[in-house]
């Protein structure tokens, strides 16, 4: 499966003086990357694939790990859940770059 999730803390001290979040996103993409799973952060979201029970894990505790920015915690998940199939994380862009190119 791979998920892609956005986390983010409100309330407390969140936020930096223009309204940026970023100590708390580095807190919750430190997780992901250090989980070993295969992992790809952009702008607006982290994904991350893996088996479910592991995937929600980090999940999990990445959203924990923000939760010390604030006193509330934002999540937004979508799951692409497709039994069987490994690597996709890399191969979903593959195959469109590839149709792209035709």
């Amino acid at each position: 499966m791979i998920v892609a999730f956005s986390v983010a803390p409100s309330g407390g001290r969140s936020a930096s003086s223009d309204g940026s979040v970023h100590d708390a996103v580095a807190a919750a993409v430190k997780i992901v990357r250090e989980s070993g799973l295969p992992n790809r952060t952009s702008s607006m979201f982290t994904e991350v694939e893996g088996e479910w029970d592991e995937v929600m894990d980090v999940v999990k505790r990445a959203t924990e790990a923000v939760g010390a920015y604030g006193t509330r915690v934002s999540l937004v998940l979508k799951a692409d859940i497709r039994p069987g199939h490994t690597g996709e994380i890399d191969g979903k862009l593959e195959r469109l770059e590839a149709a792209l190119g035709e």
